[in-house]
């Protein structure tokens, strides 16, 4: 059972957190021969994790405007995109590869606050099934997470308010979830335990999306 989920030996690329950083390195690979770079000096990307993201609360679809839109969906989604066709190419040769898309709740919800961010998370999940349809005749399987609320730097000034309040009554797990508990789901994914699972989201969400 433990060689199910074993990674050894495997090259696994994880793009940004949620900063401006995290959106730099995610365009600057994406526009640039870095991806070659990698696959020249380690052999190969086996597993790439789309993780960088950044989130604008703009108010509403009357208030946000077409430049912040632009920021978001280029970093939330065209940048999924990019990377995930640059790793691919090597995955194709190798005939054998792993990516993982981070969604969101709000893959599934809509979000009057965010719009931007609402579109580009649903965006992810349908362009998770596209590439896990392209893509799994090369034995590549793609898959997306879909966290819930975590405890998070951008999540911390929610706690003790009444919407974070609220957050606790929906989530039947009565708790935030913390960001190790997030691993279970990437090593699965990226494990060949889930060889014969493709172009899935995993909610990891302590029961949020049930209600």
């Amino acid at each position: 059972m433990n060689s199910m989920f074993n990674l050894s030996g495997r090259v696994a690329l994880v793009t940004g957190g949620n900063g401006g950083i995290g959106r730099g390195i995610a365009l600057a690979l994406a526009l640039a021969p870095a991806m070659t770079a990698v696959d020249r000096s380690l052999g190969g990307v086996d597993i790439l994790v789309n993780n960088a993201g950044i989130g604008i609360i703009s108010g509403g679809v009357l208030e946000e405007n077409p430049a912040d839109w632009d920021r978001v969906i280029e970093t939330q989604l065209n940048a999924v995109f990019l990377l995930s066709k640059l790793a691919a190419k090597g995955m194709v040769a190798r005939k054998r590869g792993k990516i993982i898309n981070i969604g969101s709740m709000f893959s599934f919800f809509g979000f009057s606050l965010a719009p931007s961010y609402a579109a580009a998370k649903g965006g992810v999940v349908q362009l998770t099934k596209s590439m896990a349809i392209a893509l799994a005749p090369h034995n590549i399987q793609v898959n997306a997470i879909a966290p819930g609320w975590i405890e998070t730097d951008m999540t911390a000034p929610l706690h003790g308010t009444p919407y974070g309040d609220e957050i606790l009554m929906r989530t039947p797990a009565g708790r935030w979830g913390k960001t190790e508990e997030m691993g279970g789901a990437a090593v699965f994914l990226a494990s060949p335990a889930s060889d014969f699972v493709t172009g899935e989201t995993i909610r990891v969400d302590g029961g949020y999306a049930i209600r």
